[in-house]
């Protein structure tokens, strides 16, 4: 049998042997003595291998992400049209089962709460110099929303087991003898 002939490119091939090849004293004649010579030969290679690693996972990443935007942006148009089609029901449930005289106190209330918001701003815009003047009228808006809210709650057929004693023409005589002393308060803080 003829002796086996070592082959020094295939140890050499590997990155294992590399390594130690490299924190070996000796060197591979096919090196230059120049890059043995460096220290920081060890690190470069050892950094070399991660930086490969880290390109496919920041592309994964990229693709991740990019793969979730299109996501998001498709469900956008679908979240908007089922926030249309929740609304839409409302208010045609609203339309269709609230009786008039509860529709008629609703459309007080967002009066109510329109004239507050506009005394408000025009706070805020041309100043509060008769601040009393600004706290009656705020507080007579506020307090008639929250006696308007009370009477709705009072008539609306829905709540008819929580208020049984209670009829519709003594809640609206209450709500009435409520918004006299609300504004004559209001009247009296004005000066």
């Amino acid at each position: 049998m003829p002796p086996k002939k070592s082959t020094p490119s295939l140890a050499a091939a590997t990155p294992s042997a590399n390594r130690s090849q490299h924190s070996s004293a000796s060197a591979a004649p096919s090196k230059p003595a120049s890059s043995h010579s460096k220290t920081s030969t060890p690190s470069s290679t050892s950094t070399t291998p991660s930086t490969s690693t880290t390109a496919p996972k920041l592309a994964q990443q990229i693709n991740s992400l990019t793969n979730t935007t299109n996501t998001l942006s498709n469900a956008a148009p679908r979240s908007l049209q089922d926030a249309q089609q929740i609304l839409l029901g409302m208010w045609n449930t609203y339309v269709d089962k609230t009786p008039q005289r509860v529709k008629l106190l609703d459309t007080f209330m967002a009066f109510l709460m329109l004239v507050g918001v506009l005394q408000f701003v025009y706070c805020v815009i041309a100043g509060n110099y008769p601040f009393n003047a600004f706290l009656a009228g705020f507080s007579a808006t506020v307090g008639q929303f929250v006696l308007t809210a009370s009477l709705r709650i009072q008539t609306n057929p829905e709540n008819e087991k929580e208020f049984r004693n209670t009829s519709d023409e003594r809640a609206f005589a209450d709500f009435v003898f409520g918004s006299m002393i609300l504004h004559f308060f209001c009247v009296n803080f004005i000066n």
